[in-house]
């Protein structure tokens, strides 16, 4: 998969494509996503399995559900798009990227039924991506909220809900975390370098032929960056890292 212009077809299958806005929204419920921790111990504990690599290609998996939910209804559409690709080259390579700021002045509207979840979820993955650079220990539970709000979205649940299911036992035996988060230092002072992890591609999460190894992996994300558009991209600085 060297680019994500083609909707992925798992995401088709659940019929986010065009699909009229017929969720529930509400400041209560956006806090539900904005602050998710509470309740959600399980969901917490499954993702502490996975290592700091997989849990930022699940970020951008996760966004990615989001985008093709409101392509057709939001204005930032484009900027969202940009920061998927961004995700992914921070996996490979944190210095490809600019750190994916969001809302600084928190002067973007965060209310309504598509500004709402768009807001949350791009502030979510901009705590993913502070997260990731400083090497959190406490980085996989950042994903929590936009989990559930992927899901919330979603018309057809249950595809989804398989999809995940899926998706994050195939993290936790290809991707496994490499420490425990029990007894972890809550100061969040510690760093963890995850630059020898193996990176993850898009394709281990939306192409059923895609067979995994390390090898594979590397390829496939390296296929990915190398078919960006890095001049229309602000977040990208590849080429002059590259120099």
């Amino acid at each position: 998969m060297k680019n994500q212009k083609d909707v992925p077809q798992i995401i088709l299958k659940a019929k986010c494509i065009n699909h009229p806005i017929d969720y529930k929204w509400n400041n209560k419920k956006m806090q539900k996503f904005v602050d998710p921790f509470v309740g959600n111990e399980q969901l917490e504990n499954i993702l502490s399995k996975i290592n700091h690599k997989a849990a930022v290609g699940l970020t951008a998996a996760l966004l990615e559900w989001v985008h093709w939910r409101f392509r057709k209804y939001a204005t930032t559409a484009n900027d969202v798009e940009k920061r998927i690709e961004a995700l992914w080259c921070l996996i490979d390579n944190p210095e490809y990227t600019m750190p994916l700021d969001f809302d600084i002045d928190l002067d973007m509207p965060a209310k309504g039924s598509v500004d709402g979840p768009m807001w949350t979820a791009l502030m979510t993955v901009k705590m993913v991506d502070v997260r990731y650079r400083k090497g959190s220990y406490f980085l996989q539970s950042e994903i929590i909220g936009l989990v559930l709000l992927a899901r919330h979205l979603c018309p057809k649940r249950k595809v989804f809900e398989k999809w995940f299911d899926k998706t994050i036992k195939e993290l936790t035996l290809s991707f496994p975390c490499p420490y425990s988060t029990e007894n972890l230092d809550e100061s969040d002072e510690a760093v963890y370098d995850s630059s020898t992890e193996t990176p993850i591609s898009r394709d281990f999460f939306f192409d059923p032929k895609f067979k995994y190894s390390p090898e594979s992996s590397e390829k496939a994300l390296n296929n990915f960056i190398n078919n960006l558009d890095y001049k229309t991209n602000p977040f990208l600085c590849i080429q002059k890292n590259a120099s």
